[in-house]
């Protein structure tokens, strides 16, 4: 019974919002699209294919993340991330797109207005010049939108094969109002307050995507506590599933760097070149450090490796040389290499390294942002370095403490693990009733396990 209690709190959501939506006008000519000499249809085409792109990264990250775990566990970890792209799209069009880029509550640059486009009340094809005069608003709010809906499908590679898939999503609705729109005003927004007072320059999201993702990944990591199982449950599944999210991803990284700019332009142009050629010197570093390490090339550490070039290079690629591209994906692989390697020792359960690449990824690429941007550190910049150090400083903070707290938050709602039950079984088959285990072997296994434990302990999801 108290399963259904929890769904009918989902599903009563819905419909509440629905039914709110039958009252709300729209706005005579919003959709009007009047070309003018900076939002030209020439930005519109190409903002809508990088919207595109950035969204196709979410699949890609299913994808990636999916072929990684064992395989009693392979669509549960896909689901988690593909099911953002449902929860995080209606969040943002009611009130996330509001609290992330509302006018600035009090001037103190913490939130939005959660009321000023309230289910996208005034958001149409007109520019917004306060926020860009480049594209219509609606064009903006949407390419913003993939970004939060792929900020919580990563840190989902932390806590996976042991966390229960409903307190799973109402974690992540807590965190996208309560830490991502927030780190988005703070850093996007012109009154937002690492924006105005500190000066961040992220360009794509190297502290609002992963740095806030990988910290709130190492809480969770923290939280819920290491895997039961032995260590050979979780051998790769699919290593080609791996390869084909990298490459996915790789590809929507084109859009995710070269449209944060808002315009078809050289800046666009410039962030293509240097996010490809980031993620290609982080690739061969990653691999050539196997090597050196007495290991053989191999298709997860290619894959990784690229992943890790692309975050290097997120926050900066706008404002570096391409030849600095270079050193910047040189110097944060090895630093998350070395990352990876002290979490491997330690106690910390993070299933697949999310804190040690996005987050010490997201960490260092600000931070070198601060020291290699045209007028960073190198060029005499002081202050935007240590700007850069006193940002990352306060994102690290605020979003591990509060992440920790919605973990607790969440948890006293609906307990965050599952049962041991469960989790020997696979999230697949005790979440999820599906697997893709495909041979009789696995199917007759499934079936014994719910003969003997069809009970709502171990089919709670």
């Amino acid at each position: 019974m108290q399963i259904k209690k929890r769904w009918f709190v989902f599903m009563a959501f819905i419909a509440l919002i629905s039914i709110v939506g039958i009252f709300i006008p729209e706005e005579q000519g919003l959709w009007e699209f009047v070309e003018t000499e900076e939002c030209t249809s020439s930005n519109v085409a190409w903002m809508i294919t990088a919207t595109i792109f950035v969204l196709m990264m979410t699949p890609g990250l299913s994808l990636f993340y999916g072929g990684m775990v064992g395989k009693k566990n392979v669509i549960s970890t896909i689901l988690q991330s593909f099911i953002a792209m449902g929860i995080i799209s209606i969040l943002w069009v009611v009130v996330g797109f509001s609290l992330a880029f509302g006018n600035d509550v009090g001037g103190l640059g913490l939130i939005g207005d959660p009321t000023q486009y309230f289910m996208f009340q005034h958001v149409g094809a007109k520019p917004e010049p306060y926020l860009t005069s480049t594209i219509p608003l609606a064009l903006y709010a949407l390419f913003q939108m993939k970004f939060a809906i792929i900020t919580p499908s990563l840190i989902t590679g932390s806590f996976a094969e042991r966390v229960r898939f409903s307190a799973y999503m109402v974690f992540m609705i807590l965190f996208c109002l309560i830490i991502y729109c927030p780190l988005a005003h703070w850093t996007w927004h012109p009154d937002g307050l690492l924006h105005k007072w500190l000066d961040i320059h992220d360009f794509a999201g190297g502290i609002v995507v992963h740095a806030s993702s990988g910290v709130a990944a190492l809480a969770g990591a923290i939280f819920l506590g290491r895997r039961q199982s032995s260590k050979d449950h979780h051998l790769p599944a699919n290593i080609p599933f791996v390869i084909l999210g990298a490459g996915l991803l790789w590809l929507g990284w084109f859009g995710f760097n070269g449209g944060s700019g808002l315009a078809a332009d050289g800046t666009a142009i410039k962030a293509f070149l240097n996010t490809n050629t980031a993620g290609a010197t982080a690739m061969m570093t990653w691999i050539f450090m196997d090597c050196l390490r007495g290991r053989k090339p191999s298709g997860m550490g290619a894959a990784v490796g690229a992943v890790i070039g692309l975050v290097a290079i997120t926050p900066c690629a706008d404002v570096v040389t391409t030849s600095m591209s270079f050193i910047i994906a040189v110097i944060t692989t090895l630093v998350c290499n070395i990352a990876v390697h002290w979490r491997e020792s330690s106690s910390i359960d993070d299933a697949l390294d999310v804190f040690p690449t996005h987050g010490v990824g997201g960490i260092t690429a600000t931070i070198l942002t601060g020291v290699f941007s045209y007028t960073g550190l190198i060029h005499g910049g002081v202050g935007e370095f240590v700007n850069s150090i006193i940002g990352v400083v306060i994102v690290i903070v605020y979003t591990f403490i509060l992440s920790f707290g919605l973990y607790w938050i969440t948890n006293k709602m609906i307990p965050m693990r599952v049962s041991s039950k469960s989790e020997k079984m696979g999230l697949d088959v005790s979440q999820h009733d599906e697997s893709y285990a495909f041979s009789d072997s696995a199917e007759r296994e499934i079936a014994e396990y719910f003969d003997n434990h069809d009970d709502e302990e171990n089919r709670d999801f």
